[in-house]
């Protein structure tokens, strides 16, 4: 059995049809890793070349790379093999991107991936690389790609400097009529933000002043203001691709009810929220740390560390997406502030509820279920 606070490793699906880019962006991520340690795994046949080194694409290869990442050419009846060989914890990977073969159905890997027995990966998300340039072409030819970007949690247009910006709104009407509802970005030869899928690493072996990544790191991360290049360090004026964010903190306790019915009903364009969240007295031995990207959700319970302030700390990135509405709706989350009373163990009491035996019950079951919502994005161990 699997201890609830296994790490998890997030797996990115990176597809897109022959030549829209998917490897230009791949190079790129490797480029700009932020300190990670990248897992790529080749869904094709073929060749596909990272930084000077070709890796040859035969199935079932193996080979490590110079900055610490591993990349495997395998078929896909084979995934989950590779990915139990990937998240093995001596092979001290941080993120592992899938890049589909041209021709691949990404639900089908999706599929794969919220199917996994492997405790030790949670879904990335699904981002999907369009050639801006040549999408009416692409789209004649391969009707299907509008299932593919109505399935995508991230889309990428990429060769914008090719396209006038008439046709680049064209592309983008088209893109939203498939309804998926994804975060669409604009590139130029692939250069997003690694932001938009990974968060910085900082390592002793890399870093001589090293220190634990606090949330402070992520939320300027977030914010755009610094640029973590393939050494881990910032770099200005790269031309990566602007998205927005919104950072939230409250030290009120999140209803359960009211921020299970936010996630459920996410606007369009917001790709990813992070964080960690105090849901007060409807768990007050755990934080929960909270991993969104497009329509998947999780929860990890942990247990609070002694004097760590007990507050709500969420950053959510996106593109096209009204900050200010989202911070007020987070905002609107919390339980209603109000003087509280030490519960047992010194934990805290709901203030809004009269101290009245009857009321106190039926407010504590009131909140038990409320809190199922939260527990069914829960992995549990005897899922495992």
């Amino acid at each position: 059995m699997t201890p609830l606070h296994t790490p998890q490793i997030p797996v990115v699906v990176l597809a897109g049809f022959l030549g829209s880019g998917k490897t230009t962006l791949l190079n790129h991520l490797l480029r700009n890793r932020a300190g990670n340690r990248i897992g790529v795994v080749v869904n094709d046949f073929g060749a596909i070349e990272i930084d000077a080194m070709t890796v040859a694409g035969q199935v079932g290869s193996t080979v490590s790379l110079g900055n610490g990442c591993l990349c495997c050419a395998v078929d896909a009846s084979e995934l989950d093999d590779y990915l139990a060989t990937l998240t093995r914890p001596a092979a001290r990977l941080d993120v592992i991107v899938i890049e589909a073969s041209g021709l691949a159905e990404p639900r089908e890997l999706v599929r794969m991936l919220l199917a996994s027995d492997n405790p030790r990966v949670r879904y990335g998300g699904l981002v999907e690389v369009v050639d801006a340039a040549e999408f009416l072409g692409t789209r004649e030819r391969h009707p299907e790609i509008d299932r593919h970007l109505a399935v995508a949690d991230l889309v990428v247009l990429n060769k914008t400097d090719r396209v006038s910006g008439a046709a680049l709104d064209a592309v983008r009407e088209a893109v939203a009529a498939t309804g998926g509802g994804a975060a669409v970005v604009s590139a130029v030869h692939g250069r997003i933000d690694p932001g938009l899928l990974f968060d910085p690493v900082l390592r002793p072996e890399e870093d001589d002043t090293v220190r634990q990544l606090t949330f402070e790191d992520l939320l300027r991360d977030a914010d755009g203001d610094t640029d973590l290049g393939a050494d881990g360090h910032a770099h200005a004026g790269h031309a990566h691709t602007a998205y927005e964010s919104v950072s939230f903190t409250s030290d009120a306790p999140m209803d359960p009810r009211r921020l299970m019915a936010f996630l459920d009903s996410r606007p369009p364009g917001l790709y990813r929220i992070k964080g960690f969240t105090d849901f007060g007295a409807g768990d007050p031995d755990h934080t929960y740390v909270l991993h969104a990207v497009g329509g998947f959700l999780c929860f990890e319970p942990r247990p609070w560390a002694r004097d760590e302030a007990r507050r709500t700390q969420l950053v959510l990135i996106g593109s096209g997406i009204d900050t200010d509405a989202l911070h007020r709706e987070l905002a609107a989350c919390r339980v209603p502030l109000g003087p509280e009373r030490a519960g047992p163990a010194g934990t805290r009491v709901r203030p809004d509820l009269p101290d009245v035996p009857q009321a106190r019950r039926d407010a504590d079951d009131e909140l038990e279920r409320a809190m199922w919502g939260v527990l069914r994005h829960v992995r549990r161990p005897d899922e495992d």
